[in-house]
């Protein structure tokens, strides 16, 4: 969802996803989608929060979460006002692929106060893996490091340039923070946050 950009709303967002799903299901392909949206960050989320048209991606103890996205120049100024305002309304910002943002890329500084009103961190799988430039690799790492990630996800958007491939991604993070947390990362929090189980846990 971005003004002006991307038009969405929870409605054609959710009725796009089960046209989806059926074309699958008709298909037989076993796999099951949900929908949510990332959420530039604007003025104009107040109403969407309040019109209830934002599709979360899902919950993480009890709240709400979006995933919010910054403009990639920049983090804009008075954004940890808005993340104050999402977490009185009981809903948790999870902060998409921060280490490709330039002030991240510049500062690291400029991800502290977000992380200590709440906010999650989504990491790109690529950058990890050093697919989006030295830059972002060096940033993603250096937030893996600090055990400031919550989850890894692919940003897929294609077939092509942009794939939905975890795994080098995964393979790269392990190598900072151990087998064990890597799996959580891709696996276990984004299960959790969906309100989804593992299939492997159920054998």
């Amino acid at each position: 969802m971005h003004s002006g950009r991307y038009d969405n709303q929870a409605a054609n967002i959710r009725s796009a996803a089960q046209e989806f799903q059926r074309t699958l299901d008709a298909e037989g392909i076993a796999l099951q989608i949900m929908s949510a949206a990332e959420v530039r960050l604007d003025h104009e989320i107040l109403s969407w929060v309040a019109e209830e048209q934002i599709p979360y991606i899902g919950h993480w103890r009890g709240e709400r979460v979006m995933l919010l996205e910054f403009p990639h120049s920049h983090v804009p100024v008075g954004a940890d006002k808005l993340v104050a305002w999402l977490l009185k309304q009981q809903i948790r910002p999870m902060i998409a692929h921060p280490e490709r943002n330039k002030d991240v890329m510049r500062s690291i500084d400029k991800l502290v106060p977000f992380v200590q009103l709440g906010c999650l961190l989504q990491v790109t799988a690529g950058a990890v893996a050093g697919t989006f430039g030295e830059y972002a690799r060096v940033r993603a790492a250096d937030l893996l490091a600090r055990g400031w990630v919550t989850v890894l996800a692919s940003d897929a958007h294609n077939m092509e340039a942009r794939p939905p491939e975890l795994e080098p991604g995964r393979a790269a993070a392990a190598l900072i923070v151990g087998e064990e947390e890597s799996w959580k990362l891709v696996r276990d929090r984004p299960a959790e946050i969906v309100g989804t189980t593992d299939p492997e846990r159920q054998g």
